[in-house]
């Protein structure tokens, strides 16, 4: 018979197996998974004989691909609020994983996308395979990176953490680990012999010693690898060296590499207003210290931006009608002046607690 829970739990020797499994859906998350998954590390904590927790996904095509975006527009759309309840437990969710007192091994085989990347990606153990594609792709629906992606993407070398969120590119398994999404590469094929082997170790230091038995040199010849970044340094850190959008892209016109025309089409699709936020959001996280501050401010940032209509509308074109075609409004960058941006960054109201999770956070925000 086929399991059709959300989330499926299995002991195996001193690991607990987290297993998504919404395969149809490429285990996007939905607030019942994050309570389960919430559920799970709480009783692993507790459990003296598991010694740590392996993250997958279920079916062929990847581990997660965010969270329900449909479920999340139609609340949006409708006026409710269960899109804020949900972002508020599966925030809270990524700061829990980044502080696990146990190793938390995500394989990160396939797609990682959103909210896949913020239970993965703030893991002690992060492994990818030639399969991954790992990517914070929000600035296609007019959203901004959140899970803890800003904190993520700040910190990646130069500007390809700017380059990745404001493009929302996916990159391979060289680049995921140029850019601090993932620690080492296993081949797909050796994951249930990587499994097997975790399952018989006993503490947390046999626990990493495994993985770094496992792991590998990202192969050449694979798409995104070795170092398709690496190689694009130069110019990426050069145009995207700047605090304004526009002059991201005017810098990107005026460079003369190929690959530099790609992203201003690309960019030239996105959200402008999503865009601008993103860019803001990337830059104010980066002096923040933590990744518990910079969920709170993209809590702040989810729970305004949700409200505009870009949000809706980028749902719509993406991925519910699939035109490839949203009407972003405001429809230009020139539009979206500083004091628009800012504004999604000031503490939210007392109809709207703050998220809370740094040192020194209040209710209504920042002590």
């Amino acid at each position: 018979m086929i399991d059709d829970r959300p989330v499926l739990l299995e002991t195996r020797g001193h690991s607990l197996h987290i297993t998504l499994n919404r395969p149809r859906a490429i285990n996007a998350l939905t607030h019942t998974m994050v309570r389960l998954i919430d559920e799970a590390l709480t009783a692993a904590e507790r459990d003296g004989t598991v010694t740590s927790v392996v993250l997958t996904g279920a079916g062929e095509r990847g581990l997660c691909a965010g969270g329900d975006i449909r479920a999340l527009h139609d609340d949006t759309r409708a006026g409710g609020r269960a899109s804020l309840d949900f972002w508020r437990d599966e925030y809270r969710l990524n700061a829990r994983i980044a502080r696990f007192p146990k190793p938390y091994v995500a394989l990160m085989d396939g797609i990682v996308m959103g909210g896949g990347v913020g239970v993965s990606a703030h893991g002690s153990l992060r492994i990818v395979t030639e399969r991954s594609r790992v990517a914070m792709p929000e600035t296609a629906i007019g959203f901004v990176p959140d899970v803890g992606g800003t904190h993520l993407l700040a910190a990646a070398p130069g500007e390809l953490g700017t380059h990745l969120a404001l493009t929302g590119r996916s990159v391979g398994a060289a680049d995921a680990l140029l850019c601090g999404l993932a620690d080492h590469y296993v081949p797909t094929r050796r994951l249930p012999e990587l499994t097997e082997a975790l399952a018989v170790s006993v503490t947390a230091d046999e626990v990493e010693r495994t993985v770094r038995r496992f792991a590998e040199e990202p192969p050449a010849g694979e798409p995104g690898e070795p170092g398709e970044l690496a190689a694009q340094r130069d110019w990426i850190d050069a145009c995207y060296a700047t605090d304004s959008v526009e002059e991201i892209v005017r810098r990107l016109e005026d460079t003369a590499v190929p690959a530099a025309a790609d992203v201003v089409a690309e960019l030239g699709g996105r959200s402008p207003l999503a865009l601008k936020v993103t860019l803001a959001a990337v830059r104010r996280a980066a002096p923040l210290g933590s990744l518990e501050a910079a969920l709170d401010q993209e809590f702040r940032v989810s729970a305004r931006i949700r409200e505009e209509p870009d949000f809706v509308e980028g749902v719509r074109a993406r991925i519910i009608d699939k035109d490839g075609s949203p009407q972003w409004k405001p429809a230009t960058l020139a539009e979206v002046d500083d004091s628009t941006v800012a504004r999604f960054f000031a503490p939210l109201g007392p109809d709207e607690p703050e998220l809370g999770l740094a040192p020194g956070a209040t209710a209504t925000g920042t002590a």
